[in-house]
């Protein structure tokens, strides 16, 4: 597979990341197994997962593969800090919680470092500069060799990395910032893209196949074995079930005809190679959804292709944006 520097920095990962979001609950240790397996055998590197993953058990499981079954030296391991299970405060940005919830991560992944440590939202009670310490001390301690944010909007994202940025050497630079980023999902083309882009920030698309519709599967109706017919992810599918989506669906299965390639490999390639992107996260079932993701490797769209699908899925651009002189 493919390498790519993230962002403005000297990690490299691969283009395709694996996501963690259903293991230790829906996923269980030997579909875990199975697809880490197959990941690391097609060269992928980029491993994403969070602390609230599972209530934790994400990361535990992943650190139980980690002695066995793959190199730890070969992995890309990302992890998240800064969202918290408190119905009156749901996201942590302090320097005391960051850390603590860190050193949590690293004793259940059986690592001394993360390759990449994400504050996982922006936390309007904590001052930036406060939170962003927090990157910085991970970094300077070794716990972390990189750091990000995640799902800041476009001014937290530019204030972020400006911040970082204002003293080098001694404060560590973003290196990327992970938001939902797909054919369903453009959003982040309004102001959190520019600003990645002009900051050096490296884009980590996560719903790269926005929840799975993009796969054609809902098509006609939601398969019993899917996540929109599972108790925990139903409610997350379900926004990207309407007309507006389906048209676009409708739209991907045309290209893929075309193409003689698949819906998944036709959405995935789009968001894959947009501008800044550095990888696209891929949360799979198993491991033959996983090698049907992985597959996309060998599959580049033509631009008439991409020109297409932009026109389809263009998000509606209306005063502010960053594109607005000919309004």
């Amino acid at each position: 597979m493919e390498q790519r520097h993230l962002g403005s920095t000297g990690l490299r990962v691969s283009r395709i990341g694996l996501g963690t979001l259903t293991w230790g609950r829906d996923t269980d240790e030997h579909d875990a197994a199975d697809m880490l397996k197959v990941f690391w055998e097609a060269g992928g590197t980029l491993v994403d997962t969070a602390d609230v993953y599972g209530d934790g058990e994400s990361e535990y499981l992943l650190g139980q593969l980690m002695e066995g079954l793959v190199p730890r030296r070969d992995l890309v391991i990302s992890t998240k800090a800064g969202s918290v299970p408190d119905p009156d405060r749901r996201f942590d940005g302090s320097r005391g919680h960051l850390l603590a919830a860190l050193d949590a991560s690293l004793a259940r992944l059986g690592t001394d470092y993360v390759d990449l440590w994400h504050v996982h939202a922006y936390d309007t009670g904590t001052p930036l500069e406060e939170t962003l310490h927090a990157l910085d001390l991970a970094v300077s301690s070794g716990r972390a060799r990189y750091a990000g944010v995640s799902n800041f909007c476009g001014w937290q994202l530019a204030k972020a990395a400006t911040w970082q940025l204002a003293a080098p050497g001694i404060r560590t630079r973003l290196a990327s910032t992970q938001m939902e980023y797909s054919l369903l999902q453009r959003g982040v083309e309004r102001e959190v893209l520019p600003a990645a882009l002009d900051l050096g920030v490296g884009l980590l698309p996560s719903s790269p196949l926005g929840r799975g519709v993009l796969t054609g599967k809902y098509r006609h109706s939601t398969p019993a074995d899917s996540r929109g017919a599972s108790e925990h992810l139903a409610p997350f599918v379900a926004p990207y079930l309407d007309e507006t989506a389906s048209s676009i669906v409708d739209a991907v299965q045309t290209a893929a005809d075309g193409l003689a390639a698949t819906p998944l490999q036709v959405a995935l390639a789009w968001v894959r190679d947009r501008p800044g992107v550095g990888a696209p996260i891929v949360g799979a079932r198993n491991a033959q959804q996983l090698t049907a993701a992985l597959s996309v490797e060998t599959l580049t769209l033509p631009d008439e292709i991409c020109r297409a699908l932009d026109d389809v899925s263009a998000p509606l651009h209306r005063y502010p944006d960053h594109d607005w002189s000919t309004l």
